[in-house]
């Protein structure tokens, strides 16, 4: 989870307790009610130590948390917490003009942002900060995100980023475009990958050992299993720099690979390259990287403005889908 997050979160309990002057609320009052509340919030078993109280109270009697008038109060051996001043609140305190004019600029640019994925808390997050501090958002939208809408399987992204967190090993119902049925799979999750407006699961095949990608919109179910997890020892940096797209054959080795241009592109390809590690000189192209199905794609999406000099057999994979393409027409 995130920490700003998870930290927000903790402010505004205390928050409610120290403003609460009918109870009196001990360390381990605290701790006890920030899990409680955080792990409801989330949905899973989450233990607050004594120490990130202790940080919290500290860092809201700081400078960063504009001095919060916290009193500790002894009750024989013990001490509780409450504000000094029953007006205050941690969560409504006064910004200064800079940072009111920076807030509201800031929510006003993501209300007019879509087509970016988000997530519940920060929805929430920004009703209430846009209902405090009385901002408008609901202006006409200036900046836009690519983006599917109707992208299928996108319910499972948060889902599955809490498994791979969590080290658990899944049992997925996958209906692949080639098969009439969904198929069971089970995999050990290791890493989330957007390409070309789709999201992939990348991991272990539980039964076959093998790197396995899965599409998000692919799946019908996903439930975690009681296998034992082993951690991956792949540097998926290093995967995906061997790769454009998501499809790295692990047979297949890292081969040169030379595309002539046609002038006019060589500008668009200097400013938004086929691959981080490209190498331009004259009208000539060359990349060091495995080929697959999304590269093949990506050199036929500029037509006759691109040819395959090398390897040849990305040359006859090439001319056999332009054969097949010319047939439709």
């Amino acid at each position: 989870m995130s920490e700003t997050k998870n930290a927000f979160l903790r402010y505004q309990i205390l928050d409610d307790c120290f403003s609460n002057f009918y109870r009196k609320y001990f360390l381990e009052d605290l701790i006890t009610i920030c899990s409680k509340k955080l792990s409801d919030y989330y949905g899973s078993d989450i233990s607050i130590s004594k120490r990130t109280i202790q940080y919290d109270i500290d860092f809201m009697k700081g400078s960063g948390g504009n001095f919060a008038p916290i009193e500790k109060l002894k009750e024989g051996r013990k001490s509780y917490y409450r504000y000094s001043d029953p007006s205050y609140s941690f969560m409504k305190k006064d910004l200064d003009a800079n940072e009111s004019a920076v807030l509201k600029d800031a929510l006003i640019t993501m209300s007019r942002i879509k087509g970016l994925p988000g997530f519940d808390w920060l929805s929430k997050m920004q009703v209430q900060l846009e209902t405090a501090l009385d901002i408008d958002t609901s202006k006409e939208k200036i900046i836009s995100f690519e983006g599917n809408d109707y992208l299928k399987g996108i319910e499972y992204l948060q889902q599955l980023y809490r498994y791979i967190i969590n080290k658990e090993v899944l049992e997925v119902l996958y209906h692949p475009f080639t098969l009439e049925n969904p198929i069971v799979i089970n995999i050990l999750p290791y890493y989330l990958k957007e390409y070309n407006n789709r999201w992939f699961l990348l991991g272990m095949n539980h039964n076959e050992n093998y790197i396995q990608t899965l599409a998000l919109d692919r799946i019908v179910s996903v439930e975690s299993t009681n296998f034992d997890y082993i951690e991956s020892t792949i540097d998926f940096e290093i995967y995906f720099n061997e790769i454009v797209g998501v499809t790295n054959f692990q047979d297949k080795q890292v081969e040169k690979i030379k595309i002539e241009l046609v002038n006019d592109i060589i500008p668009y390809l200097e400013t938004k390259p086929l691959h981080k590690d490209q190498w331009i000189e004259g009208n000539f192209l060359e990349l060091n990287i495995k080929s697959n199905y999304e590269l093949e794609s990506l050199i036929l999406s500029f037509g006759e403005k691109m040819k395959v000099l090398e390897p040849e057999s990305l040359r006859l994979k090439l001319k056999e889908r332009i054969k097949k393409m010319n047939n439709f027409y």
